[in-house]
């Protein structure tokens, strides 16, 4: 035969407190994030950038240069 506690038993859960965001971590954060942006930007650019330099110099070292668009089209200038 069990036998009941006639008091109640009481459990208490404590919670670990939720760690708090300050201005100066917002900032940092954004800050951190702009620079990742800025500098991905930038390294793409240069490679972009070194690229289009590349094929310039590669079709001038070949005679590589297109036909501009006035002798394909035959386009001739007249005098009005």
């Amino acid at each position: 035969m069990l036998i009941q506690s006639s008091s109640p038993i009481i459990v208490r859960v404590i919670e670990q407190p939720a760690e708090s965001t300050s201005v100066s971590d917002l900032l940092i954060g954004a800050l951190g994030l702009t620079g990742v942006l800025m500098l991905t930007a930038a390294g793409l650019g240069l490679l972009l950038g070194g690229a289009l330099v590349g094929i310039k110099l590669l079709r001038a070292r070949y005679n590589l240069e297109p036909v501009p668009d006035s002798e394909s089209m035959r386009v001739t200038p007249t005098r009005l």
